[in-house]
């Protein structure tokens, strides 16, 4: 058995145990091993939520990278094992684990655009002759909170999953308006795929991340990853190929597919990622959208 490196760094933490507060100087970061953590501020004396981190996600990362002080308080939502990573351990970490490495390579991405983002409105604001609104002002300090959930819109409502009463795979059809279907095996939970490019993984509070196929409530066992797999409708044809970082596996009628690799998958076919088991169906508005014919890769 492969011992796991960072077996002797693990720290538990009880509920309600506090792990840092705003604020306060430190040099660690944090992986979550198992249970859950609440990270938030205090305004006039109310804790507001920022991101609950779960099992494989990290915070606390700009203490090690940076060494300012905390942005955010942390505390545990449940009894907890937390892996503490200081400066020193810090690069065999990302060494070891290359979706954590990954995953806080895209946090800084976003936080950079978002930087950007409210840059632009603040030159904006600041143009001869205007005042900078207080709502620019808000948006422009302390980058390093955790992204909160998008809010939902419209059409990303069927990507959450639709629940049904389970029926047999065979006879569960493609909504009207969607290119194709994942349904889950069991048929109790349908995926439809509305636009030729989706997402499959789980909702990141890390990066803010939310798939277009997002499987958060029927992976119990989190062994999907947060950015697992996409699916793309391509001359006429659906390929999936597995996202750089993917732990756990990608499978097609049961065999492994190469990490970004794209593969074409066609209906009836059986997708597992990680413990995750489906099954893809397409539809009549796939095949009025061909172009193109392609051969299986």
């Amino acid at each position: 058995m492969t011992r796991d490196p960072f077996r002797e760094f693990a720290v538990k933490r009880k509920k309600g145990e506090t792990i840092y507060v705003d604020g306060d100087l430190g040099s660690e970061m944090y992986v979550v091993q198992s249970g859950a953590v609440r990270i938030f501020r205090t305004i006039a004396g109310v804790k507001q939520e920022l991101a609950i981190m779960e099992k494989g996600d990290f915070f606390g990362e700009i203490a090690v990278l940076e060494g300012l002080p905390r942005t955010a308080s942390a505390e545990a939502l449940d009894d907890s094992e937390l892996i503490e990573i200081n400066s020193t351990t810090f690069d065999t970490m990302i060494r070891t684990n290359i979706e954590i490495a990954v995953r806080m390579l895209r946090k800084l991405s976003n936080r950079l655009q978002e930087a950007n983002r409210k840059l632009e409105i603040l030159s904006r604001a600041t143009a001869p002759g205007k005042q900078v609104p207080q709502a620019a002002r808000v948006a422009a300090v302390d980058m390093d909170q955790p992204a909160e959930p998008p809010s939902p819109v419209a059409s990303a409502a069927p990507a959450a999953g639709l629940q049904a009463a389970p029926k047999p795979i065979e006879e569960v059809e493609v909504p009207e308006g969607a290119l194709a279907l994942l349904v889950l095996e069991g048929g109790s939970r349908h995926f439809p795929i509305t636009t030729d490019t989706a997402l499959i993984g789980r909702y990141d509070p890390v990066t803010g991340t939310r798939p277009e196929i997002d499987l958060t409530q029927v992976d119990i066992n989190r062994s999907v990853s947060r950015r697992h797999a996409r699916i793309v409708f391509q001359e006429g044809a659906f390929m999936l190929s597995e996202e750089v970082g993917a732990l756990n596996g990608t499978f097609v009628n049961g065999v492994r597919l190469s990490s970004g690799t794209p593969t074409r998958i066609v209906s009836g076919d059986k997708v597992g990622l990680g413990m995750v088991a489906l099954v893809f169906k397409t539809s009549g508005n796939a095949a009025g959208r061909k172009t193109a014919s392609a051969g299986r890769s």
